[in-house]
C-alpha cells in the first residue's frame, strides 16, 4: 500500500491534470480584477476556514507585492475584522457576516472573489447576492460542482474535485495565477 503522502500526491496530480480546462476563465477573472483596479476599484474577498485564509492571502499579495516591487493594489479580505464578524454574526446572523460588509464597503466597479470549496457556503452566497445587487462582478472560486454560488458568479472557477484538500491546493495555484495576471495586465511586473 502506498504511503499517505504518495496517495495524496496521486490524487493531487489527477485533480491538477483537469485544471487546464479553467485557463480561459482564469484569464477572464484576472482581467476583470485588473480592470477594476485600473479604474480605482477594489477586490473584496471572502470565505470560511481555509477559504478565509485564501481570501486573506490574495488581499495580502495585492496590497503587498507578488512578483516584483510595485505600488499597492486595493484589496480587502472580509474575513479579518473579528469585531465586524462577531457584531454582525451576533446582531443578525452568521449568514450575513460578509453580505453586510459588501453592502458597506463595496460599490459598482469593485469585484467580489467568493471562495467556497463546496460552492454552497450560505454566508459566501449571501455576499455574492449582495455584490450582484450593487452591480459588482462576482468571481466564484469554487469546488465540487460549483454549488449555488456558481449560478451567482460572472466567472465561475470550479475545481473539479470532491476532496476539500485538493480543491484548496488548486485554489492557491489559481490565486497565485490571478495575482500574476493582474500584475501583468496592469504592467506592474
Amino acid at each position: 500500500m502506498a504511503s499517505l503522502f504518495l496517495a495524496n500526491l496521486a490524487e493531487h496530480l489527477r485533480t491538477f491534470e483537469r485544471l487546464p480546462a479553467l485557463d480561459a476563465e482564469i484569464a477572464r477573472a484576472g482581467s476583470l480584477i485588473a480592470q477594476s483596479l485600473a479604474a480605482d476599484g477594489k477586490l473584496l474577498s471572502c470565505g470560511n476556514g481555509g477559504s478565509a485564509a485564501d481570501a486573506q492571502h490574495i488581499a495580502s499579495e495585492l496590497t503587498g507585492r507578488f512578483i516584483k516591487e510595485r505600488r499597492p493594489l486595493a484589496a480587502v479580505s472580509l474575513t479579518t475584522d473579528s469585531s465586524a464578524l462577531t457584531c454582525i454574526g451576533n446582531d443578525y446572523s452568521f449568514d450575513e457576516v460578509f453580505a453586510r460588509q459588501v453592502r458597506a464597503l463595496g460599490r459598482q466597479g469593485d469585484v467580489l472573489l467568493a471562495i467556497s470549496t463546496s460552492g454552497n457556503s450560505p454566508n459566501v452566497r449571501r455576499a455574492a447576492e449582495e455584490a450582484q445587487a450593487l452591480g459588482m462582478p462576482v468571481i466564484g472560486l469554487l469546488g465540487r460542482d460549483g454549488g449555488a454560488i456558481k449560478t451567482l458568479s460572472d466567472v465561475a472557477l470550479v475545481v473539479p474535485s470532491d476532496v476539500t484538500a485538493r480543491i484548496q491546493e488548486a485554489h492557491i495555484l489559481i490565486i497565485h495565477t490571478l495575482c500574476g495576471l493582474i500584475e501583468h495586465e496592469l504592467q506592474l511586473a
